[in-house]
């Protein structure tokens, strides 16, 4: 397992995560196979959100409940929640109090005293950028949280908190696929004209911005073909790509899912791959791409196989 370091954080993390959003009905021994078979790949990272499950930290509350972390247990992974959406409306509150009592939930829920990093989920039309810093401030200096970043942001909404956060935006949680991939496949036909492809949807290169800002983007949703719409493996809808992907997954011998794991962690970014599978079978296939050494005639030639334009 390829690892990265979350720039200014100390932690040092797979470029695979497990996340468990489809958790809140699963059995404690689904549960405990599902983390197991992560461990043993190497997946020590966990993706959560205060927003996953049939209640509000209902998957958080499943994990803890199964797993049962002793001290020393806990201190072996890396546990990211998220919050901000609030699905019974307003639909997205990152006012100080929203963000303070969504953590302190957290903790409550995952039966812990820290979050290694909080992410603000999708972002607030309406945001306060002074009182996301205060929120930040007062759940830094207690301990509660050691790291923060975003998820869904754009360049300049980054920018406008920064103005008043002073911690790192570390993470960047982005959707991204070989079929769903606009953060990168705008810059390949920039400036063409007449060409869908070539318009900006990020607010100006989000994955460049990302680099030059040391924010590690986390690609969810990778084997979505499009927005929550199924997936691409295996789908007649994508032949030509599928027999793209059976071809190298044969040529490199492992399966399917890793190949597309690995369109993208070969991308230089260093991005993070969330798994959002309850499949332990899929879990350790997908691991398997975590360095695999695409070359960049076989990472274009699934871009294209995947539709895009390749001037």
């Amino acid at each position: 397992m390829k690892t990265i370091e979350l720039a200014g954080t100390g932690i040092s993390a797979p470029n695979v995560v497990l996340g468990l959003m489809r958790i809140a009905d699963k059995s404690d021994d689904e549960v405990r196979d599902l983390v197991k078979t992560a461990r043993d790949a190497g997946i020590d990272f966990i993706d959560h959100a205060d927003v996953y499950g049939n209640e509000m930290h209902g998957c958080e509350r499943r994990f803890a409940e199964a797993m049962q972390l002793t001290s020393s247990q806990r201190a072996e992974l890396t546990i990211q929640t998220k919050c901000g959406i609030v699905p019974e409306g307003p639909y997205f509150d990152f006012s100080y109090e929203r963000i303070i009592e969504s953590v302190n939930g957290s903790l409550d829920a995952l039966e812990t005293d820290f979050i290694d990093i909080l992410l603000l989920h999708r972002p607030d039309a309406l945001v306060e950028p002074e009182e996301v810093a205060r929120a930040f401030d007062e759940l830094e200096s207690a301990g509660k949280v050691r790291a923060f970043g975003v998820s869904n942001h754009t360049p300049r909404q980054i920018d406008l908190l920064k103005k008043y956060v002073k911690q790192p935006i570390v993470a960047n949680q982005l959707q991204l696929s070989i079929t769903h991939s606009p953060i990168v496949a705008q810059g390949v036909a920039a400036n063409m004209s007449g060409q869908d492809q070539s318009l900006t949807l990020d607010g100006g290169g989000i994955v460049d911005y990302c680099r030059l800002n040391d924010i590690t983007i986390q690609a969810w949703s990778p084997f979505q073909a499009g927005f929550f719409n199924g997936v691409f493996l295996g789908s007649p809808d994508h032949v030509e790509l599928n027999q793209v992907i059976d071809r190298l997954a044969g040529a490199y011998d492992v399966p399917a899912i890793a190949i597309a794991t690995a369109w993208i962690t070969r991308h230089p970014a260093n991005m993070q791959v969330v798994l959002g599978t309850t499949t332990p079978e899929r879990v350790s296939g997908a691991a398997q791409g975590s360095d695999l050494p695409l070359t960049r005639s076989e990472w274009y030639e699934l871009f294209r196989a995947s539709g895009h334009l390749v001037p």
